[in-house]
């Protein structure tokens, strides 16, 4: 496998949290972000499940708005949609 090719860490390692927003639509899975980021420690990450288009746009400008690192994006190969990861910045 070329460095190219290799995935993130954060692509292969679990997350803390995951959350389940698959069939949710906007704002849904935003708001079940918000709603649950203050469980995991400062510096973990969350993993959203969603398959709303819109969540890929909404995520990122989320995180931006909320100071919380976006990590990336993924394809989630059991199902249609994507896995987001978050990092809890505070």
């Amino acid at each position: 496998m070329s460095p190219r090719d290799a995935k993130p860490a954060w692509a292969t390692q679990g997350p803390a949290l995951s959350i389940d927003a698959l069939g949710k639509k906007c704002p849904m899975p935003i708001i079940m972000l918000a709603e649950r980021i203050g469980e995991v420690p400062i510096g973990d990450v969350v993993e959203v499940l969603a398959d709303d288009p819109a969540t890929r746009t909404d995520v990122p400008a989320w995180c931006g708005l909320k100071s919380h690192e976006f990590l990336g994006a993924a394809d989630i190969a059991e199902a249609t949609g994507w896995a987001f990861r978050v990092r809890r910045s505070y």
